[in-house]
């Protein structure tokens, strides 16, 4: 084997390990899982709450819908009796709680405090201005 073939190939080895690290050392963030269908009358009520929540609490708290009229085997999966359910897991992906029927975020986020989290939501990104002279832009 070549130098350059060596070196490219430790190089390769490096890369892989290194990555490795980086997504072995992620952060597990608890998530709740909301089962439902977009058809669905109290699904709907809930979609732009779940949606608000996850941008709000990214990297706070993971936010999944699943559609369970279109993939009935994650209905199954989950042994869904009635949508919406929403499952609270913690960070280790143990269920902590399932609670069936629209569920406000207020009462989200009281039940996520109740298992121990006490969650805040990520501060808002502020945008940068650059000051030329006295003018802002």
């Amino acid at each position: 084997m070549s130098g350059k073939y060596m070196r490219l190939t430790l190089c390769a080895i490096v890369v892989a390990i290194i990555g490795r690290q980086v997504h072995a050392e992620e952060k597990r963030l608890p998530k709740l899982v909301d089962l439902g269908a977009h058809a669905c009358i109290p699904c709907k009520k809930m979609a732009p709450l779940l949606e608000e929540m996850k941008k709000d609490y990214a990297g706070v708290f993971d936010v999944v819908f699943i559609d369970v009229w279109k993939n009935p085997a994650a209905g199954k999966k989950y042994g869904i009796e009635q949508i919406p359910t929403q499952i609270f897991y913690d960070a280790a992906g143990k269920e902590r709680f399932r609670h069936v029927g629209f569920f406000s975020k207020e009462d989200i986020l009281a039940k996520w405090k109740e298992l121990g989290y006490d969650l805040k939501p990520m501060p808002p990104k502020s945008k940068s201005i650059r000051t030329i002279g006295n003018k802002e832009k």
